[in-house]
């Protein structure tokens, strides 16, 4: 069985689609994400900030440039939907992002999008890569090497390592992704964790009606196609790979392997 990128996302409107090879299991997209995030250009304006220390004043992006947020008027509208709102001397600065005090970005290696929010207590550590107009709240928690796609949401007290959100994807509250894929538009109920981390060691093998399908990683957390669902308090073992449109039930712990799109995992 063949589990190639496009049996689970739209990659049509995919900013980083040289992760993604249709010849290869999606999966593959995973072991080439660190090489491919140090391969990127990062702006040079967070070098100069205090490294590994919470930020002591709100600073907004602009055009590459770091501004002093107590010098701009801020209207914190829900960024998802375009609604961040910065202003300088009556002036709109288009697309600008806002870094609220007491964020902590540990590292230089950072590419924020237009319209991007970060609340205060978020910790971020480089490389992470952050759309257009994603929310990352209060509490979340970005270990590196998270490319995050555009109208996002990394919630509250979300702690996501080495993982791919493609656009819409959202993780808003006490979620846990571990070398994971979300694709478009997914949503994760409160507390969905996806596991990782087998508890005898060695590789992950994905589970298939053609037997098991090898994938060359010691780690492998959940990879949910384009508009899945998990409800509340949700588990995926290590390897799950959802199909489009999949929904996995609240207080539901998901097999690991294929699961075809459409299906109702209860």
């Amino acid at each position: 069985m063949s589990l190639p990128p496009s049996l689970f996302f739209d990659l049509a409107d995919w900013g980083h689609q040289p992760l993604f090879d249709e010849d290869k299991p999606v999966w593959q997209a995973l072991a080439g994400l660190k090489a491919y995030m140090n391969g990127q250009e990062y702006p040079e304006c967070f070098a100069d900030l205090a490294a590994n220390w919470p930020l002591a004043r709100t600073l907004v992006l602009h055009e590459g440039t770091l501004l002093d947020g107590t010098e701009c008027a801020i209207d914190f509208g829900d960024a998802t939907k375009g609604k961040l709102r910065v202003s300088r001397g009556g002036i709109l600065l288009e697309g600008a992002s806002v870094l609220m005090a007491g964020a902590v970005l540990v590292g230089s290696r950072f590419r924020f999008g237009q319209g991007v929010l970060v609340e205060s207590g978020a910790y971020l550590k480089e490389p992470a890569i952050i759309g257009d107009q994603t929310e990352v709240r209060q509490g979340a928690y970005l270990r590196g090497y998270c490319l995050v796609g555009r109208r996002c949401v990394v919630g509250h007290t979300t702690e996501v390592k080495h993982s791919i959100l493609f656009d819409d994807a959202k993780a808003g509250h006490f979620a846990y992704l571990g070398d994971s894929i979300l694709g478009n538009h997914v949503n994760l109920g409160a507390g969905t964790k996806l596991a990782n981390l087998r508890f005898q060691s060695g590789e992950v093998q994905v589970k298939t009606i053609d037997g098991p399908m090898p994938t060359g990683l010691k780690k492998l957390g959940g990879i949910l196609g384009d508009r899945c669902q998990t409800g509340c308090n949700s588990v995926t073992n290590p390897g799950t790979v959802l199909g489009k449109k999949c929904v996995l039930l609240p207080n539901t712990t998901a097999p690991s392997g294929y699961h075809p799109a459409n299906m109702l995992i209860r």
